[in-house]
């Protein structure tokens, strides 16, 4: 898998991650339930991350290819 791949993987997981979190903060504050919605931030925070990583990896290879 090359670097560019990678990238695009990260960001996918990356956005996976955010709408799970969503889902669950969502859900936790429908439920009442700070325990769910400190875990969804934590995905949302999460998959901000993976996302932003992707990028770097793709802006990365795109520099090195030049």
């Amino acid at each position: 898998m090359d670097r560019h791949t990678e990238g695009w993987s990260d960001k996918i997981k990356g956005a996976v991650n955010q709408a799970k979190g969503e889902a669950k903060d969502q859900w936790g504050n429908l439920t009442d339930d700070p325990g769910l919605q400190a875990r969804g931030k934590w995905d949302k925070a999460k998959g901000k991350v993976q996302e932003e990583i992707g990028e770097w990896k793709e802006n990365t290879k795109a520099r090195t290819d030049h």
